[in-house]
């Protein structure tokens, strides 16, 4: 449940009141625990926390931390000891034995499975299914994960120890472990009655080779068994275990770590995922952009100025798409759950921040990005973040079949692709060849019946013996199909039919006259529109969103909030330096000037 990390909710101090009902409550799930073993557990005086965090799963969790150590959490209304709290009482739980290589898949997230439980001589632990269980290895009394009993003991006994025995919550090197001092487990003398038996007959097998291969198949499904020997073969102690793991997670590890984390990321809901980034930039803008000479600050402002800046590129902030869905809900949940900040309304209708926690332990361990305050505005391409170079636009012709008689002497078929310019050459080669150059003036080619065909229309056939070179060039252009050639550095040019399409900026209303401004056609031009839409939330300030465009397969439109079209125009011209005839719209900007 705690293999990853998870997201704490609130923190707060435990009341008086609420003291006594945990004290009771750990009475009920616990009766062996004594009035004065209660007290150490849950002093009076003494700090006491309650913290409620969301696991990586989304399910919902309490702990109780005591001197910085979580003693206990509450799952469904169900209460659970911390290995914390087992070290100090490690015979609260009954308690299944197994071998240190297992630790390593049950810190991974794996459930304990009977192949790989040490059965003492005295038997099995007396559990029902369900019951709250601990896990401790052979050679050490101390807990080091913390369960609940797939079957009952007597069914364990009657599968023949084959399946799954324990359903693991929580272990030792987790991230609830993580959230308390670190430290490891005691040295505690193992249970009287605990042997090495292991539960298959052995008398039958050799007791090492079958204690190795039961180790190997506590892995969880579809992981790679590992090549740990158990038992007399070769017994590792909880401390080299603790070692080797280490030594893995300053290395591969970490790695591993990163894709699992990038995994998890794929897996939350878009709403999950924009929460997340929500309170990323919260917490940066309170670290790196707000002063306290700044405060009271206007909420508007404070999201305006600072949260937008703090957004990573390629990404967009937008409240609507979090489960907060206004900026005032959000704050008021980072002052009543995290204790990050007091919101106040100074006037009416207009709320400020009067007050920010700086020594909130979640701001203070706050890490800021170093991406989200980079300026330049970068366009993904395939395997990393190179500049964007604007692409090479221009104007190509296909042969047609009117004037493929034209090209012919020149091996240019009907659908060839040329330049204007290759045009050029081959009809003034063409006109040279058959010497149809005006005699008298050489500004003129005359008309012969080829050229007639192709070029002039049926009511000038009787009228029309020369034109000049000019219209003889633009005629033929005019009769052949158009198609435009986009080439980007380094790669291959892209040719397609008709005209090229602007990129179009417009202004549009939405509900309660509000304005708009649209941008269509950004991926003709290379330009990824989420990096634009970005660009432009973090410039104007302004929140902004992509909206799919109707009957636009695979093409989106960026939207952003006011009349933003001249911000949008030397976005476009300054920094992607796309070429102004590329861009539709930009008269529509609004006319400067002092308001009356």
């Amino acid at each position: 449940m705690f293999a990853k990390a998870f997201r704490v909710k609130s923190n707060t101090v435990v009341k008086g009141s609420d003291r006594r009902k945990l004290k009771a409550d750990i009475s009920a799930a616990f009766p062996t625990l004594s009035a004065e073993e209660l007290s150490e557990l849950v002093p009076n005086k003494e700090e006491l926390n309650v913290v409620k965090i969301y696991t990586h799963k989304g399910d919902a969790v309490t702990l109780y931390v005591l001197h910085k150590n979580p003693l206990f959490f509450e799952l469904e209304k169900q209460l659970y000891p911390t290995v914390y709290m087992l070290w100090h009482h490690p015979v609260l739980l009954p308690a299944f034995t197994t071998w240190p290589p297992v630790l390593e898949k049950l810190i991974g997230g794996a459930d304990l499975m009977l192949p790989g439980v040490v059965v003492p001589s005295g038997g099995l632990p007396n559990v029902k299914q369900g019951d709250c269980c601990a896990v401790t290895l052979v050679n050490s009394g101390a807990p080091v994960a913390v369960g609940t009993a797939a079957v009952s003991s007597a069914e364990m006994t009657s599968l023949g120890m084959k399946g799954r025995g324990v359903c693991i919550l929580h272990t030792y090197m987790d991230h609830l472990w993580g959230l308390g001092d670190k430290s490891s487990p005691p040295p505690l003398p193992v249970a009287e009655n605990e042997g090495e038996e292991m539960c298959e007959e052995d008398e039958e097998v050799n007791e090492e080779d079958e204690a190795a291969e039961k180790c190997a198949d506590v892995h969880s499904p579809g992981a790679p068994h590992t090549n740990h020997v158990c038992g007399g073969v070769e017994e590792l102690s909880l401390a080299e275990h603790v070692e080797e793991k280490e030594k893995r997670n300053s290395g591969e590890g970490e790695e591993e770590e990163k894709q699992e984390e990038e995994k998890q990321d794929d897996q939350k809901t878009p709403q999950e995922r924009m929460d997340a980034l929500l309170f990323q930039c919260f917490l940066h803008a309170l670290k790196s952009k707000v002063k306290k000479s700044e405060l009271p600050l206007l909420t508007s402002t404070f999201l305006r100025n600072h949260m937008f800046s703090c957004c990573p590129s390629g990404s967009q902030l937008d409240i609507k798409k979090s489960s907060y869905k206004k900026l005032s809900k959000f704050l008021q949940a980072m002052q009543q759950q995290h204790s990050l900040l007091q919101v106040k309304e100074l006037t009416k209708g207009v709320e400020s921040i009067v007050e920010v926690n700086w020594k909130n332990p979640q701001l203070r361990s706050f890490h800021i990005l170093e991406e989200a305050d980079v300026e330049v505005v970068p366009l993904q391409d395939g395997g990393g973040e190179t500049p964007y170079h604007p692409p090479e636009i221009t104007t190509v012709y296909s042969v047609s079949a009117r004037t493929e008689p034209l090209f012919l002497d020149a091996n240019k078929r009907k659908g060839t692709i040329l330049q204007p310019a290759e045009v050029r050459s081959i009809i003034t080669e063409y006109i040279k060849k058959n010497e149809l150059v005006n005699e008298h003036n050489k500004n003129y080619v005359t008309i012969n019946p080829i050229l007639c065909d192709c070029l002039l229309e049926k009511s000038e056939y009787q009228e029309v013996e020369s034109v000049k070179w000019d219209d003889l060039f633009s005629r033929t252009l005019g009769r052949m199909q158009e198609y435009y050639q986009v080439v980007f550095p380094g790669q291959a040019p892209m040719i397609k039919k008709g005209h090229i399409e602007p990129i179009d900026i417009s202004v549009a209303s939405r509900g309660s006259n509000k304005k708009v401004t649209l941008i269509r056609n950004l991926e003709v031009y290379g330009l990824d529109p989420a990096v634009v839409s970005a660009a432009l939330q973090h410039k104007v300030q302004a929140s902004s969103i992509l909206q799919p465009i109707p009957g636009g397969k695979d093409k989106v439109m960026v939207q952003i909030q006011g009349n933003q079209i001249q911000q949008v125009g030397n976005l476009l011209l300054d920094h992607y330096q796309i070429p102004r005839k590329y861009i539709q719209g930009l008269d529509k900007a609004p006319k400067g000037g002092k308001k009356k």
